[in-house]
């Protein structure tokens, strides 16, 4: 307590074995470190359960840098503070133990899959995802509703057409599993307007099977939150497919 410390979050892929072998580089072989002012005593954490506590004594939301790789934290939740230790001890795994196998869903809107449902799997198989869950639903307006985004449910008008659409007829539902599964889903969808997928980007999803953005072809789970909340939705009997630790802890 005599000084000021420096303390630093540090992300990256295996990032106790590359941190420890940075700071043994910062004292020369054969050195001790040196007790003065003028030398760099580093002190790491060496396990991320250590490194979860340290992080929420010293850290909070807005301490940490955003942006797209960076910590999700769900401000929906009642319970903020719990919510911001749990996403954190998330992020602290992955980025100690690599890319995780994760799961996600993707709801084909009615009248997308049974057009098009071949030419579907097969991009999926391209992109290296693997369907470990696949029913046919007609969704009741409650559940639509649950789907819709917070924007979407400002206007009436526009609210009134995703759940009528959405209840018009068969939906096919998939619970989809590989590395990043969640973002990489998002990625290949694009935009929920068709039009502005296909400014970005033809080969989108959106933009080769949507027609509007009420018949925009897919709904995606837009965070591994979510994807927890519509596989325990849409698959409560379960998966065919375990070999994911995340889905075992969340006991779907």
């Amino acid at each position: 307590t005599s000084s000021p410390v420096l303390v630093c979050a540090l992300r990256r892929i295996s990032a106790f074995t590359v941190l420890a072998e940075a700071l043994k580089r910062l004292t020369p072989c054969g050195e001790k470190q040196s007790t003065g002012d003028s030398l760099l005593q580093p002190v790491m954490a060496l396990t991320p359960e250590v490194t979860f506590r340290q992080a929420i004594l010293f850290f909070t939301e807005a301490d940490f840098v955003t942006g797209e790789t960076c910590f999700y934290l769900n401000k929906s939740c009642c319970t903020f503070y719990l919510c911001f230790e749990e996403q954190l001890w998330v992020s602290l795994v992955c980025f100690v133990t690599g890319a995780q196998i994760l799961c996600t869903v993707l709801l084909i809107k009615p009248g997308a899959w049974s057009h098009s449902l071949a030419r579907i799997l097969q991009k999926l198989h391209l992109e290296k995802f693997t369907v470990v869950g696949m029913k046919h639903i007609n969704l009741e307006p409650d559940v639509a509703l649950g789907l819709l985004s917070s924007e979407v449910k400002q206007d009436p008008a526009v609210l009134e057409a995703h759940c009528t659409y959405l209840t018009s007829g068969t939906a096919l539902v998939l619970c989809l599993q590989r590395a990043n599964a969640v973002k990489k889903l998002i990625d290949l969808l694009g935009p929920e307007d068709p039009k502005l997928a296909q400014a970005l980007d033809p080969l989108l999803w959106r933009a080769q099977y949507g027609i509007s953005t009420v018949q925009n072809g897919f709904y995606g789970s837009k965070s591994y939150q979510i994807a927890v909340r519509d596989m325990k939705l849409f698959f409560p009997e379960g998966l065919c497919h375990a070999e994911c630790q995340t889905l075992e802890e969340e006991e779907v």
